[in-house]
């Protein structure tokens, strides 16, 4: 485990938790926080597409919208963004437009995933702002959670 990880376990448990509710409604468990510079929790969001009938009902647009509130503005500049699962373009071009410092994320997503997967969306340098990035955090319990949710809807 890399050293910085230590860190970022007690927010990423916090995610997984957000990602645990996401299951109540049938949602796919993935949840996210966003800390403000002092490591103040100031924005909380779980997948919520299904029981919202949203597309852009992501985690993380979730957690970066009420942070956004919490903080009056649109800048997320200082703040962290942690998330359960590897964003994907959308999530990860948000976490760029709201200028977060740093993005902190569990599992990987070989499928959809834009922060070194599939594509490397906050490390594009044609970009103007480009996030810090911390991967695999507590990766094993967000996998663990996503494999679960999976191998269930196929056994339906």
């Amino acid at each position: 485990m890399h050293p910085s990880h230590d860190a970022w376990r007690e927010p990423m448990r916090s995610a997984l938790a957000e990602a645990r509710a996401a299951l109540a409604t049938g949602d796919v468990p993935i949840g996210a926080v966003v800390l403000d510079p002092s490591g103040a929790m100031i924005g909380r969001g779980r997948n919520v597409r299904e029981a919202a009938a949203d597309p852009t009902g992501h985690a993380e647009v979730v957690a970066l919208r009420a942070a956004a509130r919490s903080r009056g503005e649109w800048r997320l500049e200082g703040c962290t963004l942690v998330v359960t699962l590897e964003p994907c373009t959308m999530c990860a071009g948000a976490a760029v437009l709201s200028r977060v410092e740093r993005v902190v994320f569990g599992a990987y997503d070989a499928k959809a995933g834009a922060v070194g997967s599939l594509w490397d969306v906050v490390r594009d340098r044609r970009l103007n702002h480009r996030p810090e990035v911390v991967a695999g955090v507590l990766a094993d319990e967000s996998t663990e959670l996503l494999d679960g949710f999976f191998r269930a809807h196929r056994t339906l």
